[in-house]
């Protein structure tokens, strides 16, 4: 610990997708800087990526730094889970001081073949269980006059990648809700703000760097910074926006994008 603006002493914060890349990555800091965690996991998601224990595993790296920790499955997708998994983690925990919204889902193709179904399943988890969240979430951090949210949105926000329009809508959809409530809460000392990556190498994305030459290529194209980011890369803004170090950023729309989201930069 560097600096006790820092610390997350005390605090209880629930991270939805926590059991693997980026989520896990916070979930260990947050957990390293003092605070108890939620670690919220879709076990077939895990399964899928091949790492069935991924969140018992991740789990157990938070334990051994301390924290007190739950594991929470659920599918988002599923109407009303987003407030069941609030209600299990302040259950199991006493509270949720701190919320981040990171679990999302992606379908990759041209915008006339997504089918209706990969629409609702993608509106379900990336935006509905934003708002049943929140919903759960913010009242009772009004009431303690505390309070940090953090929805993980993208770079798709501002450079929207044409085969995840409806991916890409959605997260500009969630920053546009994040920035209302904002506005709304910061006068209970509850704060909401928006961390946006460029492209992270993650579980998801795994099968992009299945060939290195190919993976070299779009690190050259992906940012002025000639490589994707990591998971870790966000740790960093997470610490600002969810500990008493950013008491006085609300609304904000923070980009970790090594620049690549800045007017001007040509991927090509």
């Amino acid at each position: 610990m560097t600096d006790e603006r820092f610390s997350m002493a005390g605090r209880t914060a629930l991270i939805t997708g926590a059991s693997l890349s980026i989520g896990r990555a916070l979930a260990l800091a947050f957990a390293e800087n003092g605070a108890d965690i939620a670690i919220h996991y879709a076990a077939a998601a895990d399964k899928a990526y091949g790492f069935p224990d991924a969140a018992v595993e991740t789990a157990q790296e938070c334990s051994g730094r301390g924290a007190n920790v739950t594991t929470i499955e659920a599918d988002l997708g599923e109407p009303g889970t987003g407030r069941r998994v609030v209600e299990q983690a302040i259950a199991k925990l006493g509270k949720v001081d701190i919320l981040v919204v990171g679990a999302s889902i992606q379908y990759r193709g041209g915008f006339e073949t997504i089918t209706p179904e990969q629409v609702q399943r993608q509106v379900a988890i990336n935006f509905q269980a934003t708002i049943d969240l929140l919903q759960a979430a913010l009242p009772p951090m009004r009431e303690r006059g505390w309070g940090r949210v953090v929805t993980i949105g993208s770079i798709n926000q501002v450079r929207p990648e044409p085969g995840l329009a409806v991916y890409a809508a959605l997260k500009d959809a969630q920053k546009n809700l994040c920035f209302n409530l904002a506005r709304q809460y910061a006068a209970w000392g509850v704060n909401l703000n928006n961390l946006a990556p460029g492209l992270i190498a993650t579980e998801r994305n795994r099968w992009r760097r299945g060939d290195e030459a190919v993976w070299s290529q779009i690190q050259r194209t992906v940012s002025p910074t000639g490589r994707a980011g990591q998971p870790n890369d966000l740790v960093g803004a997470a610490l600002l926006l969810c500990s008493d170090a950013g008491a006085y950023i609300a609304g904000a729309d923070l980009m970790v994008t090594g620049a690549g989201h800045l007017p001007g930069f040509d991927p090509a």
